[in-house]
């Protein structure tokens, strides 16, 4: 017998062990992925085997929707590929001709990949692809049209968990969400077995302004990879000192 769909959000539906997002341009697949109709609403299936955000969603030991951004949200995702992972958030996050109006900036710095993103784009009104280093905040934080409420790391860098911190302590809101996968092996400067990595990276964000909430094992959809959740509880300001907002 199916089991009973669990709503995660507006766009985003959970049976058993399978992710779905509200397709926002209906009849057409991004990357071949499934599609089903219930009555007016077109579905889309998120892989985890192709999306670490999916994964996490399905791992996590807490609730799976506070991984989420609420619809109309501005969300950052640095790493964003060819844009997989990018264009679920975006069913959720903006929605058909972005009627929630979200703003989803997709950073990349591979030439290749910005070619899909911008593709993407031009179909789904409310993703802004960047071509840029994403430690370079400046190249893009002022096409923002403000802090952020969701971010979303995966950068195959050394360094990721210091990246993540400094690049969240000056673009994520107070109160909002971040999500860092990382990839063990790209972590070169710490020696040691992946879980020494893992720790070395939680110890970091646990040490930093982030408020530490879960580091999620998806390594069962996503070799020698964990998720970090976090969430900013003190905004900064431009001189990076600490804001407080009445």
């Amino acid at each position: 017998m199916p089991r009973k769909p669990v709503s995660l959000g507006w766009g985003i539906k959970m049976e058993g062990k399978s992710i779905w997002t509200r397709n926002a341009k209906k009849g057409v697949s991004v990357r071949g992925e499934r599609r089903k109709r219930s009555g007016k609403i077109e579905w889309r299936r998120w892989d985890p085997y192709k999306s670490k955000v999916a994964a996490a969603l399905l791992t996590t030991n807490g609730d799976p929707s506070q991984i989420l951004p609420e619809p109309g949200s501005v969300c950052l995702y640095l790493g964003a590929s060819s844009g997989t992972t990018v264009s679920h958030i975006h069913d959720h996050v903006c929605g058909a001709d972005n009627h929630h109006n979200g703003q989803l900036m997709a950073i990349e710095i591979s030439p290749r990949m910005m070619r899909d993103l911008q593709t993407l784009a031009e179909q789904r009104k409310g993703i802004i692809p960047v071509l840029t280093d994403a430690r370079d905040v400046n190249s893009y934080s002022t096409m923002m049209r403000g802090k952020a409420q969701w971010i979303h790391q995966d950068l195959s860098i050394a360094d990721q968990a210091q990246n993540f911190i400094s690049i969240a302590e000056k673009t994520l809101s107070k109160g909002g969400t971040g999500l860092l996968s990382l990839k063990a092996a790209s972590e070169r400067s710490i020696e040691g077995e992946d879980e020494s990595r893992f720790a070395r990276a939680e110890s970091l964000l646990r040490q930093s302004s982030l408020d530490f909430i879960e580091r999620i094992d998806i390594g069962q959809y996503q070799e020698q990879h964990v998720v970090f959740h976090v969430r900013l509880l003190q905004a900064r300001g431009p001189d990076n000192s600490e804001t407080s907002h009445g």
